[in-house]
This record gives C-alpha cells, sequence and structure tokens, in this order.
C-alpha cells in the first residue's frame, strides 16, 4: 500500500512529476525532474544540472518503463550541464506544450535567474524551443497551465522575486502570455509554498501548492478567485517507502476521480533534519500515486493505494 510507483535508474532522482496520455495510444508518459542525488558539488549543486526524465505506462499507471532524458532542451549558446526543473505538460490545439523551468548552468546556490521556457511537439520526443516566457521577473519557476471558464489560458508560477508568491499570467492561445497578478501571497502573508497545479473535478476548480509539509488546498468556480481548504499529504503513509510527506505533485482528472503524482524522500528525515538532505541516500526520491475525489466539495485524499493500482481510468 502506497509503495513507490517508479525509481529513477540513473540518477535516484526523480521529483516534480507531469503525465500526460500520448493522444491515439494507450500510453501515458511521466516527464519529471532527475535530480543528481549522488552528484558531488557544493552547496545545492546536486539539485541543480539536472535534466527532464522520462516513464511510459502502457496499463494504466499500473507499471512504469524508463524511457531516458529529454534531448534539445538548452538554450542556443549554453554549452555544458543545465538545469532543468518540473515540466508542465498538456495538449492542446493539436500539439503538445511544455512549460520548463530552465536555470543557465548548475549553480551551488538559490540567487541566479530562472525563466519559464516553452517548447512544442508533436510527438512527446522531439521538442522545438518556443523561447522563455516574459512574466513578473526572472526568477520564475513551476509553471501550471489550465484552460479556464472565461475561454482564457491561465498559467500559475512561483515569483521567487515577488515573496514566493503563486502569480498568474493569462494568454488567448498559450504563446502570447499577460501577467495578471499575484494569487496567492507568499510568506509571511500566507504558507511558503511552490509548485501549484489546477484541476477540475466533482464540480470545482481546484489548486494545489507544495508547502513541504503537504499540499495546500485551494478551491475555485472561476479559476480566478480562490478559497483555502487546508493541507492534504501531511500524515503518513501506511508502507515504509511512504512516510514522508507529499511533495510537488501532478493531477490527471477523470469523472469520478483523480490520480494524484507526488514526491518523497524515503531516507530523509524532513521533521529533526531541517538543514536538507545531507547525502545521496537522503537526497533520493521516489514517485507515488494517489487516488483523489471530492466529498461535499471538500477534496479528499485516498494516500494508500496499491502500487499497482490503474488510477489512469
Amino acid at each position: 500500500m502506497s509503495a513507490p510507483i517508479f525509481r529513477d535508474p540513473v540518477q535516484d532522482g526523480a521529483a516534480d512529476p507531469v503525465v500526460v496520455r500520448k493522444e491515439g495510444t494507450d500510453e501515458w508518459w511521466m516527464f519529471y525532474t532527475n535530480r543528481r542525488a549522488a552528484a558531488g558539488g557544493e552547496g545545492h549543486t546536486w539539485i541543480h544540472g539536472s535534466p527532464i526524465g522520462v516513464a511510459v505506462s502502457t496499463d494504466d499507471g499500473a507499471s512504469w518503463d524508463y524511457r531516458g532524458t529529454v534531448k534539445g532542451l538548452d538554450a542556443p549558446g549554453d554549452d555544458g550541464l543545465n538545469t532543468h526543473w518540473a515540466p508542465e505538460v498538456i495538449f492542446a490545439a493539436g500539439q503538445y506544450h511544455m512549460y520548463l523551468t530552465y536555470i543557465t548552468g548548475a549553480p551551488s546556490h538559490w540567487q541566479v535567474p530562472r525563466t519559464i521556457t516553452h517548447f512544442v511537439s508533436d510527438d512527446l520526443e522531439n521538442w522545438r524551443r518556443v523561447g522563455p516566457l516574459k512574466l513578473s521577473s526572472d526568477r520564475v519557476i513551476d509553471a501550471a497551465v489550465y484552460h479556464c471558464p472565461d475561454g482564457l489560458w491561465r498559467l500559475w508560477y512561483k515569483d521567487e522575486d515577488h515573496g514566493s508568491a503563486t502569480w498568474c499570467a493569462t494568454s488567448p492561445d498559450l504563446f502570447d502570455w499577460t501577467v495578471e497578478g499575484e494569487v496567492i501571497p507568499g510568506s509571511p502573508s500566507a504558507a511558503p509554498h511552490e509548485g501549484p497545479n489546477v484541476f477540475a473535478l466533482g464540480g470545482f476548480i481546484w489548486m494545489i501548492v507544495d508547502e513541504w509539509h503537504g499540499q495546500g488546498v485551494y478551491r475555485s468556480s472561476d479559476a480566478k478567485n480562490w478559497v483555502r481548504q487546508g493541507v492534504i499529504g501531511g500524515e503518513a503513509g501506511t508502507d515504509k517507502g511512504d512516510i514522508r510527506f507529499v511533495r510537488h505533485a501532478d493531477v490527471v482528472a477523470f469523472a469520478d476521480h483523480a490520480a494524484l503524482y507526488y514526491f518523497t524522500h524515503p531516507d530523509w528525515d524532513e521533521h529533526s533534519q531541517t538543514e536538507g538532505p545531507r547525502n545521496a541516500a537522503e537526497r533520493a526520491t521516489v514517485i507515488h500515486h494517489a487516488r483523489l475525489t471530492v466529498e461535499d466539495g471538500v477534496l479528499v485524499l485516498e494516500r494508500n493505494v496499491p502500487a499497482d493500482a490503474a488510477l489512469l481510468r
């Protein structure tokens, strides 16, 4: 119950998953930040220099096979090792879109420019660069995209230069974006958070954000005005590999339930070691899945589902 469903066989650092169906097939593709758990270097070098990993399921999420990493995502002129984080991948208007957090190089600290860069693809394998989005600052990460009731696309993201709050931009076509403003305040006005994800389920639109002690939950009827529900994923799962906090998640919604994909640090005691993971074992991350439903207008997490459950149907 609630055991990990996928572990990266090369870097052992699968995190920030997003799951999308390959149109016209029975394949579900998982893209994820491929952190370098065993990398050397000072400070936060190990969490940078990450490629985007890929795993594929042909049995509705009951099992996943590693397919390597995505090529061709580096900016022109950025030779060497660069950082790819938290891809958002959707299918719209006949093609796939990726909104990728991109950082030049593999820095040892956080104070560097970060952009959200747009790519398109016809097959989920070969990606064409559109370019970085012009948003509210040059330190933005963690895109989430959703087609809203007013007909606009909205992109939510974390703006680290504006209190690490969740901000939003709108677009009529997924290419031209206009900043709309702050959506959820950052610390100290609200709980620190990142990694927004937006989806519809049970007659409502939901946003979850990673608060590093579970997922903060917000509900809306229009994807513009949000009311906080609380936190899910703060309580341990029953499997010994799933006793840590639910971190940076993605949701695939169906008629009566949704599949939640998230990662944990199975060997890092996040309650007592607040300075962060100290070695390769503690830095290692794994992917899990869980079930979401809506009961009486409340988003409910069922964390303890079998690892081989076919949730993608």
